[in-house]
Protein backbone atom coordinates (compact mmCIF):
# COMPACT_ATOMS: atom_id res chain seq x y z
CA UNK A 1 0.00 0.00 0.00
CA UNK A 2 2.70 2.39 0.96
CA UNK A 3 4.06 2.78 -3.07
CA UNK A 4 0.16 3.19 -3.74
CA UNK A 5 0.37 6.53 -1.28
CA UNK A 6 3.62 7.09 -3.04
CA UNK A 7 2.00 6.88 -6.44
CA UNK A 8 -1.22 8.87 -6.02
CA UNK A 9 0.47 12.11 -4.05
CA UNK A 10 2.83 12.09 -7.30
CA UNK A 11 0.61 12.29 -9.37
CA UNK A 12 -1.61 14.64 -7.72
CA UNK A 13 1.30 16.98 -6.83
CA UNK A 14 2.02 18.11 -9.97
CA UNK A 15 -1.51 19.78 -11.02
CA UNK A 16 -0.89 22.38 -8.19
CA UNK A 17 2.32 22.59 -8.24
CA UNK A 18 1.85 24.22 -11.82
CA UNK A 19 -0.77 25.63 -11.70
CA UNK A 20 0.60 27.45 -8.76
CA UNK A 21 3.58 28.59 -10.46
CA UNK A 22 1.24 30.00 -13.39
CA UNK A 23 -0.75 31.75 -11.18
CA UNK A 24 2.62 33.32 -8.97
CA UNK A 25 3.77 34.30 -12.83
CA UNK A 26 0.47 34.90 -14.63
CA UNK A 27 -1.90 36.10 -11.82
CA UNK A 28 -3.64 38.69 -14.42
CA UNK A 29 -4.78 36.09 -16.70
CA UNK A 30 -7.11 34.76 -13.48
CA UNK A 31 -7.86 38.19 -11.63
CA UNK A 32 -10.73 38.47 -13.77
CA UNK A 33 -12.48 35.28 -12.73
CA UNK A 34 -11.31 35.05 -9.04
CA UNK A 35 -13.09 38.74 -8.87
CA UNK A 36 -16.69 36.57 -8.83
CA UNK A 37 -15.26 34.94 -5.38
CA UNK A 38 -12.61 37.58 -4.27
CA UNK A 39 -15.53 40.90 -4.01
CA UNK A 40 -17.43 39.25 -1.95
CA UNK A 41 -14.40 38.26 0.68
CA UNK A 42 -13.08 40.84 0.38
CA UNK A 43 -15.94 43.72 0.73
CA UNK A 44 -17.00 41.61 3.80
CA UNK A 45 -13.73 42.04 5.48
CA UNK A 46 -12.66 44.97 4.47
CA UNK A 47 -9.40 43.78 2.58
CA UNK A 48 -8.48 45.16 -1.32
CA UNK A 49 -10.54 44.37 -3.52
CA UNK A 50 -7.73 43.93 -6.29
CA UNK A 51 -7.79 39.81 -7.16
CA UNK A 52 -4.26 39.42 -8.31
CA UNK A 53 -2.68 39.45 -4.61
CA UNK A 54 -5.37 36.81 -3.85
CA UNK A 55 -4.83 35.27 -7.22
CA UNK A 56 -0.24 35.14 -6.56
CA UNK A 57 -1.67 33.91 -2.47
CA UNK A 58 -3.75 30.85 -3.96
CA UNK A 59 -0.84 30.02 -6.45
CA UNK A 60 1.82 29.99 -3.24
CA UNK A 61 -0.11 27.67 -1.41
CA UNK A 62 -0.22 25.86 -4.28
CA UNK A 63 3.12 25.41 -5.56
CA UNK A 64 4.06 24.60 -1.74
CA UNK A 65 1.37 22.75 -0.64
CA UNK A 66 2.21 20.54 -4.36
CA UNK A 67 5.81 20.43 -3.23
CA UNK A 68 5.03 18.83 0.01
CA UNK A 69 2.44 16.60 -1.18
CA UNK A 70 4.47 15.33 -3.91
CA UNK A 71 7.43 14.80 -1.68
CA UNK A 72 5.98 13.12 1.04
CA UNK A 73 6.15 15.92 3.56
CA UNK A 74 3.32 17.09 6.15
CA UNK A 75 1.10 14.83 4.35
CA UNK A 76 -1.89 15.82 6.21
CA UNK A 77 -1.23 19.49 6.38
CA UNK A 78 -0.43 19.90 2.62
CA UNK A 79 -3.50 18.14 1.43
CA UNK A 80 -5.64 20.07 3.88
CA UNK A 81 -4.42 23.30 2.69
CA UNK A 82 -4.77 22.32 -1.08
CA UNK A 83 -8.06 21.46 -0.53
CA UNK A 84 -9.15 24.64 1.05
CA UNK A 85 -7.29 26.08 -2.13
CA UNK A 86 -8.83 24.65 -4.82
CA UNK A 87 -12.63 25.38 -3.45
CA UNK A 88 -12.15 28.83 -4.48
CA UNK A 89 -10.38 27.68 -7.71
CA UNK A 90 -12.97 25.89 -9.03
CA UNK A 91 -15.70 28.15 -7.86
CA UNK A 92 -14.01 31.05 -9.57
CA UNK A 93 -12.34 29.08 -12.64
CA UNK A 94 -15.39 26.52 -13.83
CA UNK A 95 -18.61 28.38 -13.39
CA UNK A 96 -20.15 25.70 -15.77
CA UNK A 97 -23.54 26.54 -14.90
CA UNK A 98 -23.12 30.59 -15.81
CA UNK A 99 -22.40 29.13 -19.12
CA UNK A 100 -24.60 30.37 -21.49
CA UNK A 101 -23.05 28.52 -24.44
CA UNK A 102 -23.59 24.55 -24.46
CA UNK A 103 -19.91 24.06 -25.30
CA UNK A 104 -18.57 26.12 -23.13
CA UNK A 105 -20.38 24.57 -20.42
CA UNK A 106 -19.85 21.21 -21.01
CA UNK A 107 -16.13 22.13 -21.26
CA UNK A 108 -16.38 24.12 -17.69
CA UNK A 109 -18.40 21.32 -16.17
CA UNK A 110 -15.82 18.99 -16.99
CA UNK A 111 -13.39 20.85 -15.37
CA UNK A 112 -15.54 21.32 -12.58
CA UNK A 113 -15.54 18.00 -12.12
CA UNK A 114 -11.72 16.85 -12.76
CA UNK A 115 -10.85 19.76 -9.61
CA UNK A 116 -13.92 17.81 -7.40
CA UNK A 117 -12.27 14.24 -8.49
CA UNK A 118 -8.71 15.92 -7.26
CA UNK A 119 -10.28 17.15 -4.23
CA UNK A 120 -11.84 13.70 -3.46
CA UNK A 121 -8.36 12.51 -3.58
CA UNK A 122 -6.78 15.54 -1.76
CA UNK A 123 -9.51 14.33 1.21
CA UNK A 124 -8.37 10.98 0.85
CA UNK A 125 -4.89 11.84 1.19
CA UNK A 126 -6.17 14.05 4.24
CA UNK A 127 -7.67 11.01 6.09
CA UNK A 128 -5.08 8.71 5.67
CA UNK A 129 -2.40 10.68 6.18
CA UNK A 130 0.48 8.08 5.61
Amino acid sequence: MKILRRMGRGLLAPMFVTGGLDAVRHPEGKAARASTVVDPVAGTFGLPDDPAPFVRLNGGVQMVGGALLGLGLFTRLSAVALAASLVPTTLAGHPFWAEADASARATQRTQFLKNAAMLGGLLLVAADGA
